[in-house]
């Protein structure tokens, strides 16, 4: 599986962005995917995931209200959609697939991993 994520870049605060993730393999439809985000000196943090379908999403609780995930299995690609952003949005953001376990959505854990990554996409928030 490879990832493409893009729709990065610099804006100001309060501004939206959307970003894409555009995924390889004919099995797209059964994949979880799911957001990161990772500021410089911070560990990696969760951001939400979405099911096989996109009839359920999980949104972190740092990001709720403002970012929303959804996907188009016909194009193979998930979108995160970030609005009303802060500079504390400000980080490189990963699109990743979970391949396994099943139709569950949420943060990675014991035998919930993702598997795949993409490279990543910059996002900067100016105040």
């Amino acid at each position: 599986v490879q990832l493409q994520a893009s729709g990065g870049g610099l804006v100001q605060a309060g501004a939206s962005l959307r970003l894409s993730c555009s995924a390889s393999g004919r099995a797209f439809s059964n994949y979880v995917m799911g957001w990161f985000r990772q500021a410089p000196g911070k560990e990696r943090e969760y951001v939400g995931s979405i099911n096989w379908s996109g009839t359920s999403t999980s949104i972190a609780t740092s990001v709720s209200g403002r970012f929303s995930i959804s996907r188009d299995n016909s194009k193979n690609t998930v979108y995160l959609q970030m609005d009303s952003l802060k500079p504390e949005d400000t980080a490189r953001y990963y699109c990743s697939a979970r391949t396994v376990s099943g139709d569950v959505v949420g943060p990675p854990g014991p035998g919930y991993e993702y598997d795949y990554w993409g490279q990543g996409t910059q996002v900067t928030v100016s105040s």
